[in-house]
């Protein structure tokens, strides 16, 4: 594994290939000397069954282990603080048997290092961000683009191996340490060509040119009308409902006819797609519904009274998250006028709020599980990735069970928020470290050509730690208690 020089000793962890000196550690700070031995600086990490109600994450290599098992069925490795074996030449650091309900399963773990992988951010806002296919940047490099607007949502594409790779060594840096950052669940701030400046991190709101965004909204226009056409009846002669997306207006749409709503003779700027919804009635911004208007009577035309517009009319205009709302009455000459909102219209724009979700930051990590780690795993790689795409082998990210995208390869995702906060590292070549885990039946993984020489009980996974060490530390409390076969939590 490692080899001793004068001074220093290398690790064969990842490509870089670094010389390390007695008490330091190396390039991507996840492996150290200590001592004239290379060990992995954090800790192999196991989840039990109480992570799902509630609990915390229990590390527990070397961390004052008695001897007892508990129950293996409550118990799953990951490969947080596994490490890797670079190259995978040889059998990954943990291959695991655990009995589960009387069934011997195997878990394969290691911390694999990815240039083929990236992140999916989500954004829930309502405001503009960028056009479709802007350049997103960190730092003043492009890390990944604008992609798909969603219901309430705007979308990022970040990373790949274009920017961590293909560009400059700064490009390539930057990428990586902004992926890291998202994925282990901290800001960053991202800025977006020709668009806005937005730090993002997941489960917390997006910050959007330094104003904290706190709701997504109910729905486009033509959503919003369909869910509270019924509310407004009878307490207004008009409603109209402001969004980038589609515009909509109660008297025209469907919902509107349903319950006999009367025509009003309004007007509106924009392109008409069916009745009552209304395509490109302002450019997007971060005014009103996402568009770049502050006065929402700027989308609105003659109104016309053969068509029933009269003095005295009243019209609500509203946002789609309700934060932007305005009331006004017709006057003689059919011009709306300004007019405090009534009481007994507000209930209505506060129901919009109150149906509106809390605005989040989410990002899944994803990437293309496949390459030589899964000589790692076993000696006929193929057979992985068909016993993967059979799911006969289940596939996880640090503990989670990751989504496995159909066709070809072993390309997963899952959301960072499930993991344990820093499970993910990097090497300087520059890669993201993901853990990593494959867990089959034991008889399957003889079948697929799995190593099974290299099988090993918890226990003396425990016991005996990997080639990189039994470094350890312990997070939150029940560390006293895993694996002790006592109950309770401390």
């Amino acid at each position: 594994m490692a080899k001793d020089t004068s001074e220093k000793i290398r690790c064969d962890a990842c490509p870089v290939m670094c010389y390390i000196a007695d008490g330091n550690s190396g390039a991507c700070d996840r492996y150290a000397n200590q001592d004239g031995q290379i060990v992995r600086l954090d800790p192999l990490t196991i989840f039990d069954r109480r992570l799902a109600a509630g609990d915390t994450v229990k590390p527990f290599l070397g961390a004052g282990w008695d001897g007892g098992l508990g129950s293996e069925s409550d118990l799953f490795v990951t490969a947080i603080g596994a490490g890797t074996t670079y190259p995978d030449y040889k059998p990954a650091p943990f291959v695991v048997s655990r009995d589960i309900d009387g069934v011997d399963f195997v878990t394969v773990v290691t911390e694999a290092i990815f240039s083929y992988c990236g992140v999916k951010v989500k954004i829930d806002t309502d405001r503009h961000l960028g056009r479709e296919g802007a350049v997103v940047r960190c730092d003043g490099e492009a890390v990944g683009l604008v992609i798909t607007s969603e219901y309430g949502s705007q979308m990022l594409s970040l990373g790949g191996v274009d920017h961590l790779t293909g560009g400059s060594k700064k490009e390539g840096r930057v990428t990586c340490d902004t992926l890291m950052k998202l994925c282990n669940k901290q800001a960053v701030e991202l800025t977006i060509d020709d668009g806005a400046t937005v730090m993002v991190q997941a489960g917390k709101p997006p910050i959007v040119d330094g104003i904290v965004e706190s709701r997504m909204r109910v729905g486009c226009g033509s959503a919003t009308i369909g869910m509270f056409a019924s509310q407004w009846q009878g307490l207004v002669d008009e409603v109209v409902v402001v969004d980038d997306h589609i515009t909509g207006v109660v008297s025209e749409h469907q919902a509107g006819k349903v319950i006999d709503w009367q025509e009003t003779g309004i007007r509106i700027k924009g392109r008409r797609s069916t009745p009552g919804r209304y395509f490109q009635v302002a450019e997007p911004g971060l005014g009103w519904g996402g568009t770049d208007i502050e006065d929402p009577l700027t989308i609105l035309g003659d109104w016309d009274a053969k068509k029933g517009a009269r003095p005295g009319l009243t019209l609500l205009m509203v946002s789609t998250t309700g934060e932007q709302f305005a009331y006004f009455v017709l006057d003689d000459d059919l011009v709306p006028q300004p007019a405090p909102l009534p009481d007994t219209l507000r209930p209505t724009v506060d129901l919009i709020t109150e149906n509106c979700e809390p605005a989040l930051c989410t990002v899944l990590f994803m990437g293309g599980a496949g390459g030589s780690l899964r000589a790692g795993a076993t000696k006929n790689p193929v057979k992985l990735t068909r016993s993967v795409q059979r799911r006969h082998t289940t596939v996880s990210c640090g503990g989670v069970e990751a989504f496995v995208w159909p066709g070809g390869g072993i390309t997963i995702m899952v959301d960072v928020l499930k993991l344990p906060d820093n499970a993910f590292g990097y090497v300087p070549t520059p890669a993201l470290v993901a853990p990593l885990e494959f867990t089959v039946r034991h008889d399957d993984y003889v079948e697929l050509g799995g190593h099974d020489d290299a099988v090993r009980s918890i226990a003396d996974a425990i016991e005996q730690g990997s080639e990189y060490g039994a470094n350890a530390r312990v997070l939150g409390p029940g560390a006293d208690t895993l694996l002790t076969g006592h109950d309770g939590e401390s």
